[in-house]
């Protein structure tokens, strides 16, 4: 296949039979090029059709072989060997430090397998199965030496699965030709030699200095610290503005000093364990700020401003991260999306993949194990949700806390994972400092240029058990044994540098004897202060600020200006006809007489806040239309398929409107969404599950990020997350929003647990929610939502209710409220959501008098309206009980979180007590009819009625 010389003097080299079979395989290829060798494929590509084709045919000699047809076997076996270093090289690579015993044997890359020796290989010219190489090579032997070298090295690659002819063919160029790799000054090989100094001393130092205590060491893996300086450096000189990190513990304070500039001084403080006394920083030690319960210092996050000009400057984020592990992934990216989104003009939010990119540290096992790993890959190249690429490293310490490799995963490596997203993915040697820099800068240059995700497969150990106090060689005798007896990697460093004349022996000892000192004197100038007995800081303002009074009405002729300017369509636009009927509809709700349902008044909600020049984003798995076909805030057209947002066309819009239906995916994107919101704090985040209870599947983030983050680590969100909840005979799965988990993690004002019976409230809520974004007295939204209440005229109100008032954490209950003499009342009912409209329509459905009930609805559970609700007790002289009805049964729902509220409430006298169904396991029941018969009974009980509807009272 050599570009030397012409065609003709090329298939001179073929004689006898062997010109009968290229021939053959011609014609196939003529058919179809893929149907041949792809070795054979690339040399009719070059050259064309033999040229002896068209004359005579060369006559054979009897079919027997001949040494020419041998020739030609040996040269296709030479081009799949050739091929399989390339696919396969990864199989024989040095990719591991230590343990390299354990790994599959593999003949594919022998020359044995091919039915070849190295004379055949010395007998085939170079060019001939390797065209284009980039140096001068003799034979067939030497390119198989030399690929072996390139992809079964130190370092080796897996992208045969890239479907992407292009990025293939680059990333193949990129590896034959080594353009890659790094190369050194004798200068910078000091300097990196001290870097691996730098970051070995500084756990030795925490090591001797604070015994026994947990630091999750990242010795065995040192070299993740010289990697994120060389992409962080390429990326500043790029001046690309953010790098949005997310690590689990293995190195993290490392990373935290190293990376991030946390200073020695304030992570020595954090280890500080004296009950009297506090280790303090030095005065000039530079602050940062956490939340007021604090955490471990292995999930803390920080941030530092890497300057690269006068007037720009790269921004590294290193996320907070609780002992969940990988679900911080899809918070970076979220961070990532947030920071590349422009969100100033109307429309979609407009994004530049070059403001930003995400860069993840996974654990081996987790990387394999977690299932937010692959919701949070799935999200990488889709609409709503991708970055532009990610830059991924897999920590690979071999061991998951104490479980072996044949434990944790049914794949060869940890990163098979990737290879489903068609992720490149590239192994290497954490014992080799120049191959790690390679690897780093082939995933930063591919993600620059492609704007994909790419992976490293860090090979390394870990040098000690998972967090130092516990005993590895219990678990990993024989691994053990041959980490104890390995040098580190600044060791290994140092020996070939002084074999290539750079550094003297001793040169690592005197780094590290500078560092020791260095640290030592750091330490040594901290003083410890007399405490008093610790406790937990004080909330900020803001945070203890109540909510009830921020003004949310909106001039009547203000909503009509926009409910007109929602229902206006592009010219041409060929909406669904039955769906625009219903649409049109809305063009009255705001007349005199008419009333405004909760889609329209979600919409009106939408309009206004972007009118106000804040942001909004809403995904969800069917959030464009809504589950319950009620928001159809994404139009198609009927004819062309094309999409229409209302939001998009409104000329009152001053910021960006994004929505997206999501992937079938809870705890990624509720992440992701929950990352948005921390870094656009202007906008107004909103998630909607498809059913409420769809939300237990991110029960993590919930728990950990989204109810926890504001106290400890001072990360402030003000997302929404919508929530479809209520009994309608749907089953347990479809029923429950889980209402009570919200409630048990509600303390502190970390958010609003909300269930709210009219439009009108839902609208003050949204736009409530709004106000506070990207102030003090930010905080999430969780909200009950309705399903069948959609639709149900009792939601609905006038437009008079928009246009006055604001958001009512209580409300007196529509019709048995009215007209009501008080002294009169004996009970009172309390509860929120749907079983209240059930009430109501109960009372208006039956001429019963009920003079001796009342009931309030509870819109706003957290903060419960306690001083509200007292004020309104106090009207009612002669009232014997307090009654909660609610739909869940007893353990769950509201009940057991207001029933300590409602008894301090209660005068001498007084009793409270629970209506709703009993204790069950289940949410709900799944047969319909029983639902309505347990539906009815807890109705009647509450207002005291028979089963027929008659009066109970005096009985």
């Amino acid at each position: 296949m050599s570009k030397q010389g012409s065609t003709q003097n090329f298939w001179e080299n073929f004689h006898g039979p062997n010109m009968g079979y290229i021939e053959e395989q011609f014609e196939q290829y003529e058919n179809d090029p893929s149907a041949v060798d792809p070795s054979l494929k690339e040399i009719f590509d070059e050259h064309g059709a033999p040229e002896w084709m068209g004359s005579e045919p060369v006559p054979s000699t009897n079919g027997s072989a001949s040494p020419s047809e041998r020739d030609i076997a040996k040269i296709t076996s030479a081009l799949k060997l050739v091929e399989a270093i390339r696919r396969h090289g990864h199989l024989q690579a040095n990719i591991y430090a230590v343990g390299s015993d354990e790994r599959p044997k593999t003949n594919l890359l022998e020359l044995e397998t091919y039915g070849l020796q190295e004379k055949d290989l010395k007998e085939i010219p170079a060019d001939w199965v390797w065209p284009d190489a980039p140096m001068k090579l003799d034979n067939a032997l030497q390119v198989v030496k030399t690929l072996k070298e390139r992809y079964a090295g130190t370092i080796s690659f897996e992208f045969g699965h890239v479907n992407n002819e292009d990025e293939r063919k680059w990333l193949q160029d990129k590896v034959d030709t080594g353009s890659y790799t790094v190369s050194l000054t004798d200068e910078e090989k000091k300097h990196l030699l001290y870097r691996l100094a730098e970051v070995e001393g500084f756990e030795n130092f925490l090591a001797k200095t604070f015994v026994a205590q947990k630091r999750f060491s990242i010795e065995g893996l040192d070299m993740m610290v010289p990697m994120l300086d060389h992409i962080i450096q390429s990326a500043s000189g790029d001046k690309i503005k953010n790098i949005m990190m997310g690590m689990a513990h293995r190195g993290r304070l490392n990373v935290l000093a190293h990376i991030l500039g946390k200073p020695y001084d304030r992570i020595f403080s954090e280890f500080h364990l004296s009950p009297d006394k506090e280790l303090m920083p030095s005065e000039g030690s530079m602050g940062i700020n956490y939340g007021w319960t604090g955490d471990v210092k292995y999930h803390f996050g920080a941030r530092r401003e890497i300057e690269n000009g006068e007037q720009s400057a790269t921004r590294v984020t290193l996320s907070h991260n609780p002992s969940h592990l990988e679900y911080v992934n899809p918070v970076v990216e979220g961070f990532t999306r947030a920071a590349q989104d422009d969100r100033s003009e109307p429309g979609y939010a407009k994004m530049d993949e070059d403001e930003a990119f995400g860069l993840l540290i996974h654990g081996d096992a987790a990387f394999i194990g977690e299932g937010v790993v692959a919701e949070t890959l799935n999200m990488s190249d889709l609409p709503g949700y991708r970055t532009g690429g990610t830059v991924h490293i897999i920590a690979n310490n071999l061991v998951g806390f104490t479980t072996n490799r044949k434990d944790g995963r049914s794949t060869r490596y940890a990163s098979d994972l990737a290879k489903g997203f068609e992720i490149p993915v590239v192994h290497v040697n954490a014992d080799d400092p120049l191959a790690c820099l390679s690897a780093m800068a082939l995933a930063y240059e591919y993600r620059q240029k492609f704007h994909k995700d790419f992976l490293i497969d860090l090979v390394g150990y870990r040098r000690f058990g998972h967090n130092e106090m516990d005993e590895p060689r219990s678990t990993q005798p024989k691994l053990y044994k041959e980490i104890d007896a390995h040098p580190t990697a600044a060791a290994v460093f140092e020996k070939q540098l002084q074999e290539e004349s750079v550094v003297g022996d001793g040169a690592l000892d005197d780094m590290k004897a500078e560092v020791e000192k260095k640290l030592r004197d750091i330490y040594n100038n901290m003083n410890e202060h007399e405490t008093s007995s610790p406790d937990v800081k004080d909330r900020p303002s803001g945070v203890e600020r109540n909510l009830d009074e921020i003004d949310t009405a909106i001039d009547l002729e203000r909503l009509k200006g926009l409910n007109e300017g929602l229902l206006k369509r592009p010219e041409g636009f060929n909406g669904f006809k039955k769906l625009e009927k219903i649409l049109q509809r809305r063009s009255k709700m705001l007349d005199d007489g008419q009333k405004v349902d909760w889609a329209t008044a979600e919409a009106l909600a939408f309009a206004s806040i972007l009118e106000d020049g804040r942001p909004i984003r809403i995904t969800g798995q069917d959030t464009e239309r809504g589950t319950f076909a009620h928001r159809h805030l994404v139009l198609h057209d009927v004819e062309t398929g094309e999409t229409y947002c209302p939001m998009h066309g409104l000329e009152q819009a001053n910021a960006s409107f994004d929505i997206h239906n999501s992937p079938l995916s809870e705890a990624g994107v509720i992440g992701f969404e929950y990352g948005y919101s921390v870094q656009a704090p202007e906008s107004l985040v909103l998630w909607e599950a498809q059913f409420g209870d769809f939300a237990n599947a991110g029960q993590v983030i919930f728990d950990q990020f989204v109810s926890a983050g504001r106290a400890k680590w001072g990360e402030m969100s003000n997302m929404v997350f919508l929530l479809p909840h209520g009994y309608e005979g749907q089953g347990p799965e479809h029923s429950s929003a889980r209402l009570e988990r919200f409630l048990q993690l509600a303390a502190e004002n970390n958010w609003t647990v909300a269930n709210v019976t009219s439009s009108a409230q839902y609208f003050h809520l949204l736009r409530r929610q709004a106000a506070i974004s990207n102030q003090e007295e930010a905080r999430p939204l969780v909200l009950m939502t309705p399903k069948s209440l959609l639709r149900n005229q009792r939601v609905a109100v006038s437009g008079e209710q928009f246009s006055t008032g604001r958001f009512q954490p209580i409300m007196k209950q529509p019709i048995l409220s009215e007209n009501k003499d008080k002294e009169k009342v004996k009970t009172l009912l309390l509860g929120s959501g749907k079983i209240m409209v059930d009430i109501e329509d109960t009372v208006d459905g039956t001429d019963q008098t009920f003079e001796t009930i009342d009931a309030v609805r509870i819109e706003q559970i957290y903060p419960f309206p306690e001083q509200r609700l007292a004020e309104m007790l106090e009207s009612y002289p002669n009232l014997e009980e307090l009654v909660w009805v609610q739909e869940e049964p007893q353990n769950m729902g509201s009940w057991y979180f207001v029933e300590g509220i409602l008894h301090k409430l209660l005068k001498k006298g007084q009793i409270h007590r629970f209506v709703g169904r009993p204790h069950r396991a289940s949410p709900s029941v799944g047969e319909p009819n029983i639902h309505k018969t347990e539906q009815n009974r807890i109705i009647h009980e509450a207002l005291q009625m028979s089963k027929g509807g008659e009066t109970n009272e005096g009985n």
